[in-house]
């Protein structure tokens, strides 16, 4: 029998989990819960829903008997602790869209709310299920570069993708989301713990909001895209941006799916006429940073340094990593192999493709998806790289280079909090 699965936020993401689970024949969506009217009933009808198992409200899913072996929660950011810790109340396995919650209170009333109900937790860090993570895990399991002294990470947002997401988008306030390096990089964060495989003692940071303020705009410019005289000029011109993808069918998913349900030409245009991602990027309603640093210290001393920009072209997170017999260095894709013994260098080829535009992180998002599954249908969490307090640590790293980048401080980091009894 399948396993059963219902959604809290069916949107991107929350609708790309469901049809990923659903795509394998092993997991079903049984309900649904989406505010969005649009959204819900194009869920509804793509698992086929009955009407009763269909609600506006994740509190009224919630007034019902379980329905589900496990709830997808997908929520916003600012709302995912209500109903994740009111549905491993009930009983429901949690795959959680990242983070966990912008505040470490947040997640650890969730932590701890999984904990106390006996229930599995997947966050979705996805990239520890990538190929391309696997291979590279591989590699330094197997001491191929002997042991690991530092790591350089790049994650290049992308100069129109930080100004979709970041500046006009879901995410460009920390009141309304969260900071930008949990918001952003979690993933990267958690991902640096599990290929480095100790845990963190000491961070600290420096970046901020440097360009996307109200005193860089240019001369003559409006408030929108498609009535300013100096758009031609501008890399983020949301005209360039988005129009030029419109149109194209391999293009209508996102980005464009968050502007509009009409991703036509003529449909885009007029949600940049009416919408928020028509809008100047100097405008001044976003606070998060656009740039920033974070330099950690693991046990023994190893080292890593993260650097997030939203000022590169669109491609995959880069890392090098240093060991005492070699290095490797990837691109998101593959990886080479310098051996100091030898001499000798070796591609290793992965064929995911971290950086393409399809929703997906190279395969990883469906990864993911398949061993959540296969934990509920053996009612073992084995198959899951992380559980709640592994995730819950990871954030607390995010917060901690926060105080640091905030206070121009190095922060100590506590002990892993005890897990409830």
């Amino acid at each position: 029998m399948p396993v059963t699965l219902a959604v809290a936020g069916a949107g991107i993401r929350g609708r790309d989990y469901a049809r990923h689970a659903a795509a394998g024949g092993r997991a079903r969506l049984v309900a649904v819960a989406e505010p969005d009217e649009r959204r819900r009933t194009a869920i509804a009808a793509e698992h086929g829903l009955p009407p009763e198992n269909v609600f506006a409200d994740w509190r009224d899913l919630a007034a019902r008997p379980r329905l589900a072996d496990a709830m997808i929660v997908a929520t916003q950011d600012a709302q995912h602790v209500e109903p994740a810790v009111a549905f491993a109340g009930l009983g429901y396995h949690l795959l959680l869209e990242k983070p966990m919650a912008p505040t470490e209170a947040g997640s650890r009333k969730i932590a701890e709310a999984v904990e106390r109900s006996g229930v599995m937790l997947a966050v979705c860090h996805v990239m520890r299920y990538s190929a391309y993570t696997r291979a590279l895990k591989d590699l330094l399991d197997q001491g191929r570069i002997g042991d690991v002294v530092n790591v350089q990470h790049l994650e290049p947002v992308g100069w129109w993708h930080f100004a979709h997401s970041f500046v006009r988008g879901n995410w460009r306030s920390e009141r309304l989301s969260s900071p930008m390096l949990l918001a952003k990089c979690c993933h990267d964060v958690d991902w640096l713990a599990h290929v480095i495989g100790r845990p963190a003692r000491r961070v600290s940071s420096f970046g901020g909001l440097t360009h996307f303020r109200p005193e860089n705009r240019p001369a003559g410019a409006a408030d929108r895209c498609l009535d300013c005289a100096v758009e031609s000029d501008c890399p983020y011109s949301a005209p360039r941006i988005y129009l030029r993808l419109a149109g194209e069918p391999e293009r209508r998913g996102w980005p464009h799916t968050a502007l509009t349900a009409d991703t036509s030409p003529e449909g885009v245009r007029e949600a940049l006429r009416t919408g928020p991602y028509g809008r100047c990027v100097y405008g001044g309603d976003n606070d998060v940073a656009d740039q920033q640093v974070v330099m950690i210290e693991y046990e023994g001393g190893v080292t890593a340094s993260l650097t997030v920009t939203a000022f590169t072209p669109m491609s995959s997170r880069r890392t090098r990593v240093f060991g005492t017999r070699g290095a490797i260095e990837g691109d998101g894709r593959d990886l080479t192999v310098h051996d100091f013994v030898t001499g000798r260098h070796e591609l290793v080829e992965t064929g995911d493709d971290e950086a393409a535009l399809d929703g997906d992180h190279g395969g990883a998002d469906q990864a993911l998806v398949e061993a959540f599954v296969a934990a509920l249908a053996a009612g073992d969490p084995a198959p899951l790289l992380t559980d709640a307090r592994t995730s819950l640590d990871s954030h607390r790293l995010v917060w901690a280079a926060e105080r640091a980048r905030r206070t121009g401080t190095v922060v100590t980091l506590t002990e892993p909090s005890p897990r409830s009894e």
